[in-house]
């Protein structure tokens, strides 16, 4: 099939981020090659933006980001050959679509793609929508740069393309709730049992890391030591890069509790950090076993 017939949807999970869905789906208007469907997968009525298209759909149920993929996935997989999943807080550029369908038409090997993140504001304050789209504009002013392969697995939730054929029955894992930490990586996982599953440049565009409706800090903590010791015993990560996120992310949290970014609850993460770490101590491995009942 080639890339002009090739049928690509969007699946965009959200929850408490309208307006930052609605910049999204202007963005997706805005594309070469339109959406062939474009799913909202939302908890309520108050995630969807004002005047949503008719051509939208929109499947609601209990939150969880695995969850609402999950809905996506079961809608619209037999509807055509690839899914993209966008975080909402995500700006592709211009071309994003019609570049996943040409990058997968000419690769039959590759079941699973991340494309570049031009910028990332996940790590920062975030990035205002004009700032992104600024961001944007000076990329699609340059020439496309050599196409770069970078053949490992790897998988970022933001910004990443599954061909239909590869998933078959496999899906997000929801036993990984609320702050479903690396769940990408887990299905990436599952999926290179298909075939290829990497990072190009072949797509791009912009994740603005908005701080808006993220989870706790003691669920991100916790996620940040049992998720990793999870999916080792699942067998979709190995130990090698659990051990390496698992000590990433306790150095950071023990370094910089003492002058805490003002857009991170650094103590909530380092608590999290410890009460994940008694968990693993009693042999557990529990994703489920978060220590708060906040939604």
């Amino acid at each position: 099939m080639t890339s002009i017939d090739m049928r690509v949807s969007v699946i965009i999970a959200s929850r408490h981020r309208a307006e930052e869905v609605g910049q999204l789906l202007n963005a997706l208007a805005q594309q070469s090659k339109l959406p062939t469907k474009i799913v909202l997968s939302v908890s309520e009525a108050t995630d969807l933006p004002p005047n949503l298209p008719s051509e939208i759909t929109v499947v609601t149920g209990p939150p969880g980001l695995p969850a609402q993929r999950n809905r996506g996935l079961d809608l619209i997989q037999d509807k055509c050959e690839i899914i993209i999943f966008y975080d909402d807080d995500f700006l592709p550029s211009r071309s994003s679509i019609e570049e996943i369908a040409e990058f997968f038409s000419s690769h039959p090997d590759v079941v699973g793609a991340t494309g570049q993140v031009l910028a990332d504001g996940i790590n920062g304050p975030g990035l205002s929508y004009p700032e992104a789209l600024n961001i944007l504009a000076a990329y699609e002013a340059k020439a496309r740069p050599p196409l770069v392969i970078e053949d490992f697995l790897c998988a970022y939730g933001c910004n990443m393309a599954f061909r239909c054929a590869g998933i078959g029955t496999k899906r997000f894992d929801e036993k990984l709730p609320r702050y479903a930490w690396q769940e990408d990586m887990d299905f990436a996982g599952q999926i290179a049992t298909a075939g290829k599953v990497l990072r190009t440049n072949a797509f791009a565009g912009v994740h603005r890391g908005i701080k808006k409706g993220r989870g706790q800090g003691l669920d991100l903590g916790f996620s940040q030591i049992v998720n990793p010791v999870y999916l080792v015993r699942k067998g979709t990560m190995t130990r090698r890069k659990a051990l390496t996120l698992m000590s990433r992310n306790i150095v950071a949290n023990h370094v910089k509790v003492f002058r805490p970014e003002p857009y991170v609850d650094r103590w909530g993460r380092l608590r999290g950090n410890w009460v994940g770490l008694l968990h693993l101590l009693h042999g557990k491995a529990d994703p489920m076993a978060l220590p708060t009942s906040r939604a």
